[in-house]
């Protein structure tokens, strides 16, 4: 991707890729995505809240050579921050200490966010570049999740470059065990209210001795 793309969309969209879509008849249908209102560049409120209700994402990031890596990153709802339009930010946990995305980002910026809601089907990617901040605890203690058990280690930082969504086709649907277990106790204690009801109903009705 050149540093001046024409559309947003080119962060992914490189000419190699546009040559695949034109060969497999997809180019036309997003060239005419890219004429109109194309990918986003910025978060919108219905975008934020979305970010702020997610417990995981998975975050890639490349080496200058170009070896790939993809991590997990995973917190209480909140713990991935939305500073403004075009930035977010998450305090990185202390964890197995590879440092392989410290690493590739050290020698190459370009990284990608990939956020996957398995409960409501929803999948959102977004391009930009990330940077690690070692050297600001205020921002960092600002980042932590209250009251959430782990070590912050240092900040990283993300800056937009494009934002798309993807339809929920072949996305399993799954349910946190926590909201599972939520529902489960709602439903339990709407029985047992049911049937303290039932038996004071047959205790009214039941024919007098």
């Amino acid at each position: 991707m050149s540093d001046n793309p024409t559309y947003p969309s080119d962060v992914a969209f490189s000419p190699a890729v546009k040559a695949i879509q034109t060969r497999k008849g997809s180019r036309e249908a997003y060239a005419e995505v890219e004429q109109g209102h194309g990918w986003r560049t910025e978060i919108d409120d219905n975008l934020a809240a979305f970010i702020a209700a997610q417990t995981s994402f998975f975050f890639a990031t490349a080496s200058a050579d170009g070896q790939p890596y993809i991590q997990h990153r995973g917190g209480p709802a909140g713990f991935l921050h939305v500073l403004d339009k075009s930035t977010l930010a998450f305090a990185d946990f202390s964890g197995n200490r590879q440092f392989i995305t410290q690493g590739n980002l050290s020698e190459n910026p370009k990284a990608n966010i990939f956020l996957l809601d398995y409960a409501y089907r929803q999948r959102v990617k977004l391009w930009g570049e990330a940077r690690v901040v070692e050297d600001d605890p205020s921002l960092l203690q600002s980042l932590m999740p209250r009251g959430y058990r782990a070590r912050p280690e240092q900040v990283i930082l993300f800056k937009l470059k494009a934002i798309d969504f993807n339809c929920k086709q072949h996305i399993p649907q799954k349910f946190d065990a926590a909201d599972v277990k939520t529902a489960l106790e709602s439903r339990d204690a709407r029985i047992a209210e049911l049937e303290q009801q039932l038996a004071r109903l047959q205790g009214q009705l039941a024919p007098a001795v």
